[in-house]
């Protein structure tokens, strides 16, 4: 993976088109995105990106959406630039062939195994207790009462929506089915992969079905898979704090999904304190972002919830709850109507907003925490809706009534366009070309020692050096590089 800057983005959400287009827009010679990514992290284009789940419920994932192009117009695009693809290992489509065949012919079918039952999962029965066990990530039970075509009444385990069917990825045929997904993208030129919802891959009987050791195992084994095909793997989970720093051992790349609200944090309580404590434990080998198209972690930096007493989290419970009143005050309560009970999808630990509406959209702020982000080790992801300081798409939201789809704005070329020549835009821009081509971000970083309220960081390679400090109580800041006039927001 190259050290630069990537994007993160839907397909057809970015210019409207297919992946051929969006081939035209980061890369040709008069895209207007030309040179700005050392790479791209595409968002589901498989079969159907408009399923129940905004591509997330494949029915094929080994087609792309004939809507954005097909696998030639992949590999294209990953001769230009390094291409990221998700792997959805914890789920698949009520629709798909798989579930389809085994709802017709049941246990004789040869994908009886792939689907995780009530009864798959305890097998010598279950109680209340032990169903309170599991780990949710929304409200309700993880199963669906379902009767399949041969007149067969099931409760499927289905973790996210009654369309996403639970696979068993240690059956032959889930193993089989990973492979083939891992054979094609090696084939078409993706060479990284994210795993999605792996934290809920493995489901054991009396335990959370949550981040357990075999989990860990799992995500292990298929790391080193991904690895003989040459493809390196990046792990999303949003959990308690320290679970990132014990994945990080075992893979390429994490997530630092503490960062987005400890930034939040620091710019309303106006204290670096939890930020800095986070900078000095964090994984290196993370990718940092401020925004992606779920909303903003609050888990990542709580408590942990299966030992409150002994695993506090990086800020206390009470500045925990503020924060998340704080993000709804500074959006105009935009935030909160698009987050848990007022709107479907629902995630228990996720607040659905803008980075830049969480901010309150001020400029100031917006550019000092993309500054942030791009100073901290690792490689930086910055979503398609960041990038051009998004709005609430409040419209959106009020069509689909799902909350994540706030943040999830569709942009033609016009408002592309016009969305590159906002002054903040530009000087995010600025910022990239900065991260991507300074020497200095090649060498040596040092978190220096500051006063509570103070962030300083600094890179050095040789004679390079660049410099970011930032002072919350009002915002006075530094960055600085070698070879360059000095950067004022």
């Amino acid at each position: 993976m190259k050290n630069q800057v990537q994007l993160i983005t839907y397909v057809d959400r970015l210019g409207g088109g297919g992946i051929a287009q969006l081939q035209v827009l980061l890369q040709g010679p008069q895209g207007l995105l030309q040179g700005l990514f050392g790479g791209v992290h595409l968002l589901p284009f498989f079969y159907p990106i408009d399923g129940a789940d905004a591509g997330f419920d494949p029915i094929d994932h080994t087609q792309v959406d004939p809507r954005l192009g097909a696998w030639a117009d992949v590999r294209a695009l990953s001769a230009q630039c390094d291409v990221m693809a998700d792997v959805i290992v914890n789920h698949i489509s009520a629709d798909s062939p798989q579930f389809q065949d085994y709802s017709e012919r049941g246990e004789a079918s040869r994908y009886a195994g792939l689907f995780l039952t009530l009864d798959s999962v305890f097998p010598g029965g279950v109680d209340e207790r032990q169903l309170l066990a599991v780990y949710r990530p929304r409200p309700g039970l993880p199963l669906t009462v379902a009767t399949l075509k041969n007149g067969q009444k099931k409760l499927l385990w289905t973790t996210f929506t009654p369309k996403q069917l639970d696979i068993d990825v240690q059956h032959a045929e889930g193993r089989a089915y990973l492979d083939g997904i891992l054979q094609r993208f090696a084939d078409s030129g993706i060479r990284m992969v994210r795993l999605d919802a792996a934290g809920y891959a493995i489901k054991k009987a009396g335990a959370s079905c949550f981040m357990m050791p075999e989990t860990f195992a799992f995500i292990a084994e298929f790391a080193a898979r991904a690895k003989a095909l040459g493809i390196e793997v990046l792990v999303e989970i949003h959990s308690y704090y320290r679970r990132q720093i014990e994945i990080a051992q075992q893979v390429d790349w994490v997530y630092d999904f503490a960062l987005p609200p400890l930034v939040l944090h620091a710019f309303f309580f106006k204290t670096a304190a939890p930020l800095k404590r986070w900078i000095a434990l964090r994984p290196r080998n993370a990718l940092t972002v401020l925004d992606t198209h779920d909303g903003i972690g609050i888990i990542d930096i709580g408590a942990d919830s299966a030992d409150r007493a002994g695993s506090p989290g990086l800020v206390p419970p009470a500045e925990l709850d503020a924060l998340v009143e704080r993000i709804h005050a500074a959006s105009q309560c935009q935030s909160r109507q698009a987050t848990g009970a007022a709107a479907s999808n629902l995630d228990l630990y996720q607040v659905n907003c803008t980075f830049f509406d969480a901010l309150g959209g001020d400029e100031r702020s917006y550019l000092l925490a993309r500054a942030l982000q791009f100073f901290l080790p690792g490689v930086p992801q910055v979503y398609y809706v960041g990038l051009l300081a998004g709005h609430n798409d409040m419209a959106l939201l009020a069509r689909s009534g799902v909350g994540r789809d706030i943040n999830r704005h569709h942009y033609d070329q016009a408002e592309i366009a016009a969305a590159l020549q906002r002054p903040v835009v530009q000087r995010l821009l600025q910022l990239i070309r900065l991260r991507n081509e300074h020497p200095a971000f090649q060498g040596r970083f040092e978190l220096l020692e500051s006063e509570p309220e103070v962030l300083a960081m600094r890179w050095q390679l040789d004679e390079h050096e660049a410099l970011l400090r930032i002072d919350f109580r009002d915002l006075g800041h530094t960055l600085s590089f070698s070879g360059g006039a000095p950067l004022q927001f």
